[in-house]
């Protein structure tokens, strides 16, 4: 297999990372393992987290979780965002101007987002905001798994191991109390997506995170 990595590469290994999430959890479900392992390869990576919506007990959980998961990284942004949970469309336009205001600092190399297909309409929304926002970037789409069943067919995978993928369930478990009267919030579903995707892209560790890459560049111009 060729190994695909962002254009960052020959930058300083600083990259850039813009991680997006409608909801408090809806990052450490969709690609919390993939940035742990980008943040090991790339320890000075800049990285701004972004959470959507979040009032009281769900905004606590959103800051002590990103704390968490970007723990060991040099300074990263994170953003906790108070739009209204489930009422994103009605909200278009205070959420284009607020993705207006990401572009601000230096372009992002590579932008983690909701699925463009996701049953969730804020989900949906905010993956058209980064379209029509970003559109010269590498930018994948993660997956929630929901009552909807609105799973697909991802074509791009990070692999996991065992250890990672475990520590990612245990810190969802201890953060996100709020959510786990809800009957999918359980370790069980996670590793389950997660070894499920690990099979499809057969991952030496068994586990994996799956991603819809709608746009990819592989530049071989320099290679030798």
């Amino acid at each position: 297999m060729l190994e695909l990595l962002p254009k960052v590469a020959g930058r300083g290994a600083r990259p850039r990372v813009l991680c997006l999430g409608a909801h408090a959890d809806d990052l450490e479900i969709g690609c919390a393992g993939s940035l742990a392992l980008l943040l090991r390869r790339f320890p000075t990576a800049r990285v701004h987290w972004v959470v959507l919506s979040g009032q009281a007990q769900r905004a606590a959980e959103a800051r002590r979780a990103a704390a968490d998961v970007l723990r060991g990284a040099v300074r990263p942004q994170v953003s906790v965002e108070a739009f209204r949970d489930g009422r994103f469309p009605a909200d278009w336009s205070a959420l284009k101007d607020f993705f207006e205001t990401l572009k601000v600092n230096a372009p992002p190399d590579l932008i983690f987002t909701h699925h463009g297909a996701d049953a969730h309409q804020d989900h949906r929304l905010v993956n058209e905001m980064t379209w029509s926002t970003f559109r010269d970037h590498l930018i994948l789409e993660y997956e929630i798994p929901k009552y909807d069943g609105d799973l697909g067919r991802p074509g791009f995978y990070v692999p996991l191991s065992a250890a990672l993928a475990r520590r990612k369930v245990a810190r969802l478990m201890r953060h996100f109390h709020s959510q786990r009267q809800r009957r999918w919030f359980t370790p069980e579903t996670f590793m389950g997506l997660m070894r499920m995707r690990g099979v499809e892209c057969n991952a030496p560790g068994g586990f994996a995170e799956a991603f819809y890459a709608r746009k990819a560049i592989l530049d071989l111009s320099a290679a030798r």
